[in-house]
Order: C-alpha cells, then sequence, then structure tokens
C-alpha cells in the first residue's frame, strides 16, 4: 500500500501532489507534467491518455495496454460463457418451476443485469481502475464512511471474483463427469462412477490448468478469447441443429415450453420460481469482472462500459437459441430433476440425439468452452486480487501485490487464489451441494460489490456520472433503481436450498462460506486495518480535484 502521499507547497504556497512512489517506479511510467499539448498527446497515444489518468488516481502503470475494444468485448463475453454458465446450473431452473422458470427467468435477469452494466458502466467510465467498484466506492462516499465503504466492497469483490471462478472449474468438473456418463455400462448406470476423491482430483487439475494457461500465456489470451467466441456460436448452432433435427424422443408444443410451470422445490411457487433464478444470476453474475482488467484496456473509460452492456445484449440472444430447444425435446421432468449429478443438460442432449456417441461429440464445444471460462475468470480474479492488494488491504499483501515483469501479470495474487479455491473445493468431501454453495456465494459477494458503489452512487447524486464518457441520464438514474432492488433480493434468496426438506448433504452452505470470509475481513480490520488503511493511495482533496481535472480533459476527447 502507498501510504506516503503528501503535499509540500511551491513558494507561492500552491499545493504540490506527492505520490509516493519511488523514483524506480517513475521511470515505468510517462510522465503527466511533461507534455506540452496533452489534448494532442492524447489523441495520438490513447495509452499515454489511460495511462495519464491511472497516474492522476494515483498508480503507476504496471500492466502492458493491449487489449482492443473487441478484445475487451470478447473477454467479457468469455467470462460469462453463457451457453456453459446455462448447462451446468440448469438444474435450478427446472426443479424451481420447469420450463417457464427457465426461459422467463433468464428473460427477467438479462435485462436487470443490464441495468447493473449500465449503471456499472457509467462509474467505470469517470473511475477506470483495476480496483473496479472498490476504488469508485471510495471515491464517490463521503469522508464519514468512504474507509469502511471500500473495504467492504473490496473484500466482496475479491472473494466473489476467487468464488465465482471456484464455481467455475468445480462446475466444469460436474460437467465432464456427467458428459463421459453419456455412455452407460448399463441403463442408467455411466461408466466412470466418480467417487469424491476422483472429482476433487479433476477439479484440482482443471484449477492448476487454467492458472497455467492464464499465467504462461497472458499474451495470447486476446487471441483465445477472439477464438472462444467462434468457437461458442459454431457449437450451439451445432447443438440446436441436432437436437431439433432428431429429437428421438419428439418435441414438446410451444405452450410447454414458455408456460408449463411445475415446481419440483418443495418451496411455495413463488419463491420456487425465485429459487430458480440462480441459473440465470450465476451465468450473469460476471458482468462487473471485466472492470479488473481496466489496465490492460487501451482507452478503458469507453472500452470497459460498452463492452460490459453490449455484451449482455449478446449473451441474452445467445442464451435464449441455446435454452428454447433444449426445452423443447427435453425428457419427462421429474426424471431430469431426479439425476443425482445435478447435470441435465447432457441427459437431455442424448436423450434427443439418441446416440451417446453422438451426444458426447456435440458436448464437447461446451466442454471447452468451460475451459476458456475458468481461464478468463482466473485471469480476472487475479487482477482483483492483485490491486486490492496494493493498497494493503489483504494479510500479506506485500507479496500479493507484485507484478511478475517476465510473464506481465500478477502471478504471486494469481496462486493465492488458486491456493483458496483448492481449500474451499475440499467443501465437496462433506456436502455434494457443494457446488450450489460457491455459486451462491459468488453471486452474493459480486452483487454485493456491484451494490456498493451504485447505492452510494445514487445517494448522492450521480454527480461524479458526467466526468466520464458513459452518462445514460435517466435511464442511467432507473438503472440504478433497479440494480438496488434486485441487490436486496439476491443476497438473502441464494442462501436458500434449491429444494426442502434439507438434509446436511443438500444443505447450501452459501452462508457459511460468505461469514467466513467476512470474519477474516472483520479480524483484518481490526487487527490492521482500523489503524493503517487508508484507502487508495489519492485522498486529499487537491490529488482528487487533480484526477478529476484530468478526467475532464480526457472526455473531452
Amino acid at each position: 500500500m502507498n501510504t506516503n502521499n503528501t503535499y509540500s507547497h511551491d513558494g507561492a504556497g500552491k499545493p504540490i501532489f506527492d505520490d509516493g512512489f519511488g523514483d524506480e517506479t517513475r521511470k515505468r511510467k510517462k510522465s503527466l507534467s511533461g507534455r506540452e499539448n496533452k489534448h494532442n498527446a492524447y489523441e495520438s497515444d490513447p495509452d499515454q491518455s489511460a495511462n495519464d489518468l491511472l497516474e492522476a488516481m494515483g498508480y503507476a502503470s504496471e500492466l502492458v495496454r493491449s487489449r482492443s475494444t473487441l478484445q475487451v468485448a470478447f473477454m467479457s463475453f468469455v467470462l460469462a460463457s453463457i451457453p456453459y454458465g446455462l448447462a451446468t446450473t440448469l438444474y435450478y431452473p427446472l426443479v424451481g418451476g420447469g420450463p417457464a422458470n427457465v426461459i422467463w427467468g433468464w428473460v427477467a435477469v438479462s435485462l436487470i443485469i443490464l441495468c447493473v452494466a449500465i449503471s456499472l458502466g457509467e462509474i467505470t467510465s469517470a473511475y477506470p481502475t483495476a480496483g473496479g467498484v472498490y476504488y469508485q466506492t471510495f471515491m464517490i462516499a463521503p469522508p464519514s464512511y468512504r474507509l469502511i465503504a471500500s473495504w467492504i466492497c473490496g473484500w466482496s469483490y475479491v472473494v466473489g471474483n476467487i468464488t465465482i471462478t471456484l464455481a467455475v472449474n468445480f462446475g466444469t468438473t460436474l460437467f465432464v463427469v456427467a458428459c463421459i456418463n453419456v455412455f452407460e455400462s448399463e441403463p442408467g448406470v455411466g461408466i466412470f462412477p466418480a467417487e469424491t476423491y476422483q472429482i476433487f482430483l479433476i477439479f484440482v487439475a482443471i484449477t492448476i490448468l487454467a492458472n497455467l494457461v492464464s499465467s504462461l500465456g497472458n499474451k495470447w489470451l486476446p487471441w483465445l478469447d477472439t477464438f472462444a467466441i467462434f468457437w461458442t456460436f459454431a457449437g450451439v448452432i451445432a447443438i440446436v441443429v441436432c437436437v431439433l433435427a432428431l429429437a428421438r424422443n419428439g418435441r414438446h408444443s410451444g405452450s410447454y415450453v414458455f408456460t408449463h410451470f411445475e415446481p419440483s422445490s418443495g418451496w411455495p411457487a413463488g419463491w420456487s420460481f425465485c429459487v430458480g433464478l440462480l441459473q440465470a444470476a450465476y451465468a450473469t453474475s460476471s458482468t462487473g469482472m471485466i472492470i479488473s482488467m481496466c489496465e490492460e484496456v487501451q482507452n478503458p473509460s469507453v472500452q470497459v462500459p460498452r463492452a460490459m452492456v453490449g455484451t449482455i445484449v449478446l449473451n441474452f440472444f445467445c442464451g435464449l437459441l441455446f435454452l428454447i430447444p433444449l426445452l423443447f425435446v427435453l425428457p419427462d421432468l421429474q426424471e431430469v430433476v431426479a439425476l443425482v449429478s445435478a447435470q441435465p443438460t447432457p441427459t437431455i442432449i442424448v436423450s434427443a440425439v439418441g446416440n451417446s456417441g453422438g451426444a458426447f461429440a456435440l458436448l464437447i464445444p461446451l466442454m471447452v468452452l468451460a475451459l476458456f471460462c475458468g481461464i478468463g475468470c482466473t485471469t480476472a480474479a487475479s487482477r482483483s486480487t492483485w490491486a486490492f492488494s496494493r493498497d494493503g488491504a489483504i494479510p500479506g499483501s506485500q507479496w500479493w501485490k507484485q507484478v511478475n515483469t517476465k510473464l506481465d501479470v500478477p502471478l504471486n495474487a494469481m496462486m493465492l487464489s488458486m491456493v483458496v479455491q483448492i481449500i474451499l473445493g475440499a467443501i465437496y468431501f462433506g456436502s455434494p451441494a457443494a457446488f450450489n454453495a460457491f455459486s451462491g456465494v459468488g453471486v452474493i459477494c459480486l452483487t454485493i460489490s456491484y451494490a456498493v458503489p451504485i447505492t452510494v452512487s445514487l445517494i448522492h447524486g450521480r454527480s461524479h456520472i458526467k466526468l466520464g464518457k458513459f452518462d445514460m441520464g435517466i435511464v442511467g438514474l432507473v438503472s440504478n433503481v433497479v440494480a438496488i432492488c434486485w441487490s436486496l433480493l439476491a443476497i438473502p434468496l441464494f442462501c436458500m436450498p434449491s429444494a426442502i426438506p434439507v438434509a446436511a448433504a443438500t444443505m447450501n452452505y452459501a452462508s457459511a462460506v460468505l461469514v467466513a470470509f467476512f470474519l477474516v475481513a472483520t479480524a483484518w480490520y481490526f487487527v490492521w486495518g482500523r489503524n493503517h488503511y487508508r484507502g487508495p493511495p489519492v485522498q486529499e482533496d487537491a490529488a482528487i480535484e487533480h484526477r478529476l481535472s484530468v478526467a475532464s480533459q480526457t472526455r473531452q476527447l
């Protein structure tokens, strides 16, 4: 953490800001003060514009800005990986209410998350740093509670990034096992029994693979994201065409697909529908994770907000294209919700195709996309952990804030995230419903982290929005209200078990994992944070005015 920000005065008594960075660090930055014509410099060098704004916000530019607008949009798409995210969590809305819960839950949540993306996009345009919502909260909150608000938001964001990455990699494990078991040794019995320890070891292998690719192949990740876009749509089109054309067990009517509501969770009908929204919420929870990449984007004030909003729209149509054909060929609903694997997608596809080999071939694109998604989430989680560590908010931050200059990645922060994921993955030994806990706590923490800056911004009149390049006016105001209301519903909702009555093995342990993380955060605050934590390096009014001045200049371009 940089705690040495100071102000001296020149002969005229004007304050001079010292950002506390050493000479060696300054050599890695392009000087803001040495520019004779900032406007011309910004126009000719977008990287310089972004680095100058980052410098004004108190940070050195340590990562390479290598991603274009399309590439950041593609990464945002890969973080969501909608066909994979919807496939691995399809069980929840089917239990919650059947086809109608799947379709209309997806429509409703997509519209809500679009409001969240608009709200975050407006704020991110004004404050584009890898610290994301944590930094934004500090800057827009009043001094009376900015420290505690940014602490809560930062921990929620980091925990959300880590646990949603854990959920992706663990979900990939369960999905791969279910795909293998489309091959049966006898009717209803898959060829791979998948003992608990085997599932855990596969999860560990997938997690390590994602970290290896993310760390060693960082410069190729934008191309991997681009490839993933075409891979995704090719895979979805293949699945859609094959299941509808073959449909060995017939097709349901449109009325069944869009209106059939059959709760199987044991909850009252209305609440059962809401619990089934976990699928859509999980699939879209990565909306704000792309903010962590702001310091690797050429023009983050414009590119990142556009990527967030555009990806939601693209994901919405991609999701419908994927879900509707599967529901037309859905086998008996009660048989599907009774699956021990809780992974109905492979069962639906093999039922429609009528051949295990053909079904497995159709599932390959989803399995590969799952790996892409895990790599993208691993990358984003490492950046958020690194960004929060450089302000001293995580125990051992002196290690986690280091950037490996050879690989151009925050390798230590990435390893911390990986170790935490593997430790939490051991929960599966005690509860087969662990995936529910991982996905639930990931959605809850990210929802909290998104809600905090949006709420603070709304309370204080959205005055900072004019400093960015993504002011949506009245649409932004309405989006803020919708996003906050969704947060108030989602936090308790996703602590609930997917079905009742509840046993130890089927309990949703999201609340337990959530409490454990926040006990660590609270303890660290009282041990260290209360006396030492000062938030991001730019705090004093004069420094804030300096940042706003640079933001205003870049906004005019």
